[in-house]
């Protein structure tokens, strides 16, 4: 990973290589003391094409070692034109990673596997299919996801139905190498104008006798769309919700994130990917494209809400305070709260005024033209992350976010938020639950500094803390793709 001023915007402390594309992140998976993260990867340009698995390790979460490629497309194989997404298991002491096998003459993609026996460094394909065919009734097969529960292994994937509904697909095994067919895990409602198509990438954690299921929406017409989470419990082998689907993130940039629980731990993490929110001509002349998120912790609430904070060894990426700040905003008085870096890590707890919007600006220009705004709307019960000034270049996205925020709208009830900024990507934590996150390009190399305001008639208290975060050890480099796996 670079962090090279050349490019502003290349993230500091967020996992990515130094160029090139990535997206999903795949093969989450704890071995041999390291963390293993695989991701999809181009190794040739800044173009979602030529799907390689890249793999960072790391034994804390804070410092990551970058390790050869792990996959790569086979010519005239099963995968010639991409080894897609899924993910990896630890298993007697070798790890298996179970993805898709992408051609582009044939619709769907078959789960098939490699295997690594020298913790990640060579992997070695398996020389036939491992499920070829989808089932009877599908239009869309692709993303596996493996886990071991009660004692025997069982898979979900992602798919279409041929009558317009989305669904996830279940398999059971004993040994990681039969694999029997159980039909739909859970599907969508009956199809309609506004519902997905497909879901990709399903991720599925337990919480006792509740589970939380993860889907990202794909439509043949927009492709990538966004992530929903349900809640429930399983019954003889479905899924059976308990309430509707909502937004995972409810930021415009965030996708495909993928779980790992932590081994001797009731914990689990996940990340997620971050794409561009600016022109591709702009990633392809800065020659990188795509980050993952941090990795957060995901819980369930005893009232059956997922939460996600920071994970909590990211604590140790904190220096020095560089910020502390409290007092009170009116319409006619901001107040100048101090400069932050580039990357940095904030806390803060709100106040708002009941007659207005009121939070803080994130200046990034010296003439204050440019700033991205974090506010609670008390009156609509919600937080609103506005980007529409944060980038005065034409190439990149604007736009107004939302996260439900009913403690807003209790006067004098404060609120909680953490922001994590890092250079061109923002992550908005409201009181370690909701999550927002969003990219932004600031032009400027100058100091950011933050305010605190309010559009209301009354004022809004606040109280901050800010951190700069440094990068731990994360080599510059990974491998070149002649390092990938090989078939057998």
């Amino acid at each position: 990973m670079s962090t090279s001023p050349a490019d502003p915007h290349l993230p500091a402390v967020h996992l990515r290589p130094p160029r090139n594309w990535i997206n999903d992140p795949n093969g989450l998976v704890f071995h041999d003391g390291h963390y293993h993260v695989f991701f999809q990867y181009n190794p040739h340009g800044p173009q979602h094409a030529n799907m390689h698995w890249g793999h960072y390790r790391s034994p804390d979460l804070l410092t990551w070692e970058p390790l050869p490629v792990a996959l790569a497309p086979t010519p005239g194989g099963d995968d010639a034109d991409g080894c897609y997404s899924g993910n990896a298991v630890s298993v007697d002491g070798r790890m298996v990673a179970f993805y898709s096998a992408h051609r582009n003459d044939r619709w769907w993609q078959p789960v098939t596997t490699a295997e690594s026996h020298d913790n990640g460094h060579t992997w070695v394909k398996r020389p036939h299919l491992l499920i070829p065919e989808p089932p009877v009734g599908t239009t869309m097969y692709r993303d596996p996801y493996v886990w071991r529960q009660d004692g025997r292994w069982r898979m979900l994937v992602g798919s279409a139905l041929d009558d317009g509904r989305a669904a996830a697909q279940l398999y059971e095994s004993d040994d990681l190498e039969h694999w029997t067919y159980r039909g739909p895990f859970h599907s969508s409602d009956a199809a309609t104008t506004e519902g997905p198509i497909g879901w990709e990438c399903p991720q599925y954690a337990t919480f006792g006798d509740h589970g939380v299921l993860i889907l990202s929406d794909w439509t043949p017409q927009g492709g990538p769309s966004h992530t929903t989470v349900v809640t429930g419990r399983e019954k003889d082998g479905r899924f059976e919700a308990a309430a509707s689907p909502v937004p995972l993130d409810h930021g415009p940039d965030f996708y495909a994130p993928a779980l790992l629980r932590v081994p001797g731990e009731d914990r689990w993490l996940m990340w997620g990917w971050a794409w561009e929110a600016r022109d591709e001509a702009w990633a392809h002349e800065t020659g990188w494209a795509g980050v993952l998120t941090l990795p957060r912790e995901v819980s369930l609430t005893a009232d059956g809400t997922v939460a996600q904070r920071p994970a909590r060894e990211l604590l140790a990426l904190r220096g020095p305070r560089i910020l502390q700040g409290t007092g009170h905003a009116t319409r006619h008085e901001p107040i100048e709260i101090g400069q932050v870096g580039h990357t940095f890590d904030l806390t803060a707890v709100l106040v708002p005024d009941t007659t207005g919007t009121s939070g803080l600006r994130l200046i990034t220009s010296t003439d204050g033209s440019e700033y991205l705004d974090i506010s609670l709307d008390p009156t609509a019960g919600r937080l609103v992350v506005d980007r529409d000034h944060a980038s005065p270049d034409a190439r990149a996205r604007g736009g107004a976010y939302t996260a439900p925020c009913p403690t807003a709208k209790r006067p004098n009830t404060p609120v909680e938020l953490r922001v994590i900024v890092d250079r061109s990507i923002a992550e908005v934590y409201l009181a370690d639950e909701q999550v927002l996150t969003l990219r932004f390009y600031p032009s400027t190399d100058g100091p950011w500094r933050l305010q605190a305001r309010t559009t209301g008639s009354g004022r809004s208290e606040f109280a901050v803390a800010a951190w700069n975060l440094a990068a731990q050890d994360i080599r510059k480099e990974s491998q070149p793709a002649r390092w990938a796996a090989q078939s057998v």
